[in-house]
C-alpha cells in the first residue's frame, strides 16, 4: 500500500512539472518477451501458482543526460519512473490506462528548460512476488537492463527501438514534444497568441508572432494607421484611424495650421502665416496691390498703391472725396455777384447776371452813384472803370448794403443768456443767478448774510447753501435741533425741549440726569431734571432722609481718612526738620509761636475761594521787600481748608497768639515801628488799619478754601489745617 502510495505522489509530481514544462520526454513500451520465465541470474522466477517459472514484471526507466558509457545508477538527472507489475513474462502493452489505472501509457518525462537533443535511456525489468513490493535496490530481481543513448529531434512522430539480449526482447517508440506556447528545435520558443493590450497576435509553426490584420511590431502592439496618414504628424490608437498631432490638420494630417486669423497666407510649419502675393501684415490681411483688385477709385481717377493695404486716388478736375466719387460744385462758394444766378459746369461754372449788371462774376454795374442804388443809409462812390462801390453803414452789407446784419450771430452772451438784437447793438438777457453785460458775472447770493445763528454761506448759481454750527438747522440755520430727537431719556422719561438744552421728566424709581439711575427708596411722584439748573424737583413724598444720612456719614469718613493721612505726612515731615529757630528760623512748624520775634504784625485773611478777587492794592504785594515777599509765598503756598467751622472755634485762640507775638517780637527795635506796624492787644484797633483775620465762608457750600495772605516781609504766618 505504501509503495502505491508513493507511485501516485510520483505521478501527481510529474503532472504538476508538466504545467510549467517547456517539452515532454515520452516513452511508450509497447512489447515485453520472456521466453523462458528467468531472471537475469538466469534463476527461475518463484512467482505464485502459474508455471514454475513465471516471472511479474515491472519496469524502472532512468532518463539522464548524454552518456558515451551509460551507469544505470542514479542520479537521473531527467527523471525517472517505476511502474505497477504490468504483466508476466511475455505481454504486450497497449496505450492509454494499462492494467493498473495510476499506469498511462507512454511514460512522460516533462521539461521544464531547453530540449538539448541527446539523452541516456536506462529500462531495467524487474520480478516482484507482490504487487506492493516494487523495490528496486534488489539487484536479484533484475531480469533485462537496456541501456542506449540517442538523438532526437523535436517532432510529433515516435522513434521505434528494438533490445534483444537472446532471451527477452523489448519492443519501445520515444519521441520529444513541445509542450502548448513552445516552440523551436529545443522548445525554448514562448509564444501564446493573444488580443489585448499587450498584443494582437497568434504563433507560426516555429514559434513566431504573426500579427493580426491591422497591427504591427515587434508583439503587435502598434496599430497600422490610415494608409496615406503622415508617419510624422499623425498617429493612430487603433487601425485604420489617423489623428493629427497639435498644429497639423487634414485626412493624412499632412496639412499644417496657419496662424490663428491669417487671411491670405500659407505655411510649411504651424502657426506659420506667410503671406501670398500681394498681401502683407502679420495676419496677410493687408493687400497690397488694392488698386488692381477692388479698383476703388472712380470718375477716371488715377489709384496708386501705397503698401499695406492702403492706396491713393488722383481725381480729376472736378472731383474729390477718397475714391473722386464727389463731384466738385463750383458754385458752392456763391462766386455771382449783385444776384446773379451760377450754373455749374464741369471743372467750371457760369453766372447770369440780373439787369444791370454784367462781368464774370456780375461784379460791374452798368448803374451809377446819380442812380442811387445803395440802401439803408449806405454811401455810394463811383469805380474808375464803371460801376460803384456802396459802402455799408454798421448792420448792413451787400453789394447794395440791403442785407441787415444779425448781430447775435456770434452769441456773445454767455452762461445760457439770451441774445436780443436791436439794429445797432444787441442785448443781454442773463439767466436767474447771472449779470453783466453778457452775463458773465455769476450774482453772489451770500452777500446778504442768509445764515443765522453763525452758520456758514456757500454761494452756488442762483442759490445758497448754509453750513449750521452745533445746535441749529434747517436752510437758513435758524431752527435750533431738537435735542429730544434721539430719546436721550432712559427708563420711560419724557423728554422736554429747554432752548438748546433738554430735560428728562423721569417714572417713579428714577433718577440721574437722564433718567438712567434707579433710587434707593423710589418717590411718591415724578421727578423733573433739568440740566440748566443741575437740581431735582421732588413732587410730593417724605424728604429722603436715609439717602442723605448716609451720604453725610460718607463725607465725614472720607475726610476723617484724609486728615488722618495728612497728620501723618505732617509728622513725618517734622520729624526730618532741624530744630527750630526761635528767632526767625524759616523752618518753623506752624501754630508755634513761642519763640518767633518779629518785627512787624501779621495779617491773616482767611478768605472762601468763592468770594477770592484779583483786589489787593499795589502796596499791600509791593512793598520794600518785594523780593523777600516772592521767596516768603513760594515757602508758604496757599493752603486749602475744608473744615471752616472747627476754625472758627479757636479764633480766641488765635488772637492770644497775635497778642503774644507783638509782645515778642517789640523787641527787635525801632526799626519795626516806623513801618507803621500796629500791635494787637486784647482787641485794641490798630492806628493804621489793617485787614484782620476775618473767617468768611459761603452760603452756597459747606466746605471753602482758605487762602494766607501776607504783604509784609518775615511775618508770623498763622493757619490752623485740618
Amino acid at each position: 500500500m505504501g509503495r502505491r502510495s508513493a507511485l501516485a505522489l510520483a505521478v501527481v509530481s510529474a503532472l504538476l512539472c508538466q504545467v510549467w514544462s517547456s517539452g515532454v520526454f515520452e516513452l511508450k513500451l509497447q512489447e515485453f518477451v520472456n521466453k523462458k520465465g528467468l531472471l537475469g541470474n538466469r534463476n527461475c522466477c518463484r512467482g505464485g501458482s502459474g508455471p514454475p517459472c513465471a516471472c511479474r514484471t515491472f519496469f524502472r526507466v532512468c532518463l539522464k543526460h548524454y552518456q558515451a558509457n551509460v551507469s544505470p545508477e542514479p542520479p537521473c538527472t531527467y527523471g525517472s519512473a517505476v511502474t505497477p507489475v504490468l504483466g508476466v513474462d511475455s505481454f504486450s502493452l497497449p496505450d492509454g490506462a494499462g492494467i493498473d489505472p495510476a499506469f498511462s501509457n507512454p511514460i512522460r518525462f516533462p521539461f521544464g528548460f531547453t530540449w538539448p537533443g541527446t539523452f541516456s535511456l536506462i529500462i531495467e525489468a524487474l520480478h516482484t512476488d507482490s504487487p506492493d513490493d516494487l523495490a528496486t535496490e534488489n539487484p536479484e530481481r533484475l531480469i533485462s537492463r537496456l541501456t542506449t543513448q540517442r538523438h532526437l529531434t523535436v517532432g510529433e512522430e515516435w522513434s521505434q527501438d528494438l533490445h534483444s539480449i537472446g532471451r527477452t526482447d523489448l519492443r519501445y517508440s520515444y519521441r520529444f514534444v513541445c509542450d502548448e506556447h513552445y516552440y523551436g528545435e529545443g522548445c525554448s520558443v514562448f509564444c501564446r497568441p493573444r488580443d489585448d493590450a499587450f498584443g494582437h497576435f497568434t504563433c507560426g509553426e516555429r514559434g513566431e508572432k504573426v500579427c493580426d490584420p491591422g497591427w504591427k511590431g515587434q508583439y503587435c502592439t502598434q496599430p497600422i494607421c490610415l494608409p496615406g496618414c503622415d508617419d510624422q504628424h499623425g498617429f493612430c490608437d487603433k487601425p485604420g484611424e489617423c489623428k493629427c498631432r497639435v498644429g497639423w490638420q487634414g485626412r493624412y494630417c499632412d496639412e499644417c495650421i496657419r496662424y490663428p486669423g491669417c487671411l491670405h497666407g500659407t505655411c510649411q510649419q504651424p502657426w506659420q502665416c506667410n503671406c501670398q502675393e500681394g498681401w502683407g501684415g502679420l495676419f496677410c490681411n493687408q493687400d497690397l496691390n488694392y488698386c488692381t483688385h477692388h479698383k476703388p477709385c472712380r470718375n477716371g481717377a488715377t489709384c496708386t498703391n501705397t503698401g499695406q493695404g492702403s492706396y491713393t486716388c488722383s481725381c480729376r478736375p472736378g472731383y474729390t472725396g477718397t475714391n473722386c466719387e464727389l463731384e466738385i460744385d463750383e458754385c458752392a462758394p456763391s462766386p455771382c455777384r449783385n444776384g446773379g444766378s451760377c450754373t455749374d459746369l464741369e471743372d467750371s461754372y457760369s453766372c447770369t447776371c440780373p439787369p444791370g449788371f454784367y462781368g464774370k462774376v456780375c461784379e460791374l454795374s452798368a448803374m451809377t452813384c446819380a442812380d442811387g442804388p445803395c440802401f439803408n443809409g449806405g454811401r455810394c462812390s463811383d469805380n474808375p472803370d464803371g460801376g460803384y462801390t456802396c459802402h455799408c453803414p454798421s448792420g448792413f452789407s451787400g453789394f447794395n448794403c440791403e442785407k441787415k446784419m444779425d448781430l447775435c450771430s456770434s452769441s456773445p452772451c454767455s452762461n445760457g443768456a439770451k441774445c436780443v438784437d436791436l439794429g445797432n447793438t444787441y442785448l443781454c438777457r442773463c439767466q436767474p443767478g447771472f449779470s453783466g453785460r453778457y452775463c458773465e458775472d455769476n450774482v453772489d447770493d451770500c452777500a446778504s448774510s442768509p445764515c443765522a445763528n453763525g452758520g456758514t454761506c456757500r454761494d452756488s448759481v442762483n442759490d445758497f447753501s448754509c453750513t449750521c454750527p452745533p445746535g441749529y438747522t434747517g436752510r437758513n440755520c435758524s431752527a435750533p435741533v431738537n435735542r429730544c430727537e434721539h430719546a436721550p431719556c432712559h427708563n420711560g422719561a419724557t423728554c422736554h425741549q429747554r432752548g438748546q438744552r433738554y430735560m428728562c421728566e423721569c417714572a417713579q424709581g428714577y433718577g440721574g440726569p437722564n433718567c438712567q439711575f434707579l433710587l434707593p427708596e423710589p418717590p411718591q411722584g415724578p421727578m423733573v431734571v433739568d440740566l440748566s439748573e443741575r437740581h431735582v424737583e421732588s413732587q410730593g413724598g417724605p424728604f429722603p432722609w436715609v439717602a442723605v444720612c448716609a451720604g453725610v456719614v460718607l463725607v465725614l469718613m472720607l475726610l476723617l481718612g484724609c486728615a488722618a493721612v495728612v497728620v501723618c505726612v505732617r509728622l513725618k515731615l517734622q520729624k526730618r526738620q532741624p530744630p527750630p529757630d526761635p528767632c526767625g528760623g524759616e523752618t518753623e512748624t506752624m501754630n508755634n509761636l513761642a519763640n518767633c520775634q518779629r518785627e512787624k504784625d501779621v495779617s491773616v485773611s482767611i478768605i472762601g475761594a468763592t468770594q477770592i478777587k484779583n483786589t489787593n492794592k499795589k502796596a499791600d504785594f509791593h512793598g520794600d521787600h518785594g523780593a523777600d515777599e516772592s521767596r516768603f509765598k513760594a515757602r508758604y503756598p496757599a493752603v486749602d481748608y475744608n473744615l471752616v467751622r472747627d476754625l472758627k472755634g479757636d479764633e480766641a485762640t488765635l488772637r492770644d497768639a497775635h497778642s503774644k507775638h507783638d509782645t515778642k517780637c517789640q523787641s527787635q527795635g525801632s526799626a519795626g515801628e516806623e513801618k507803621g506796624t500796629s500791635t494787637l492787644r486784647g482787641g485794641e484797633v490798630p492806628d493804621r488799619k489793617r485787614p484782620e483775620s476775618v473767617y468768611s465762608t459761603s452760603k452756597d457750600t459747606k466746605y471753602q478754601s482758605v487762602y494766607v495772605l501776607s504783604a509784609e516781609k518775615d511775618e508770623c504766618v498763622i493757619a490752623t489745617e485740618v
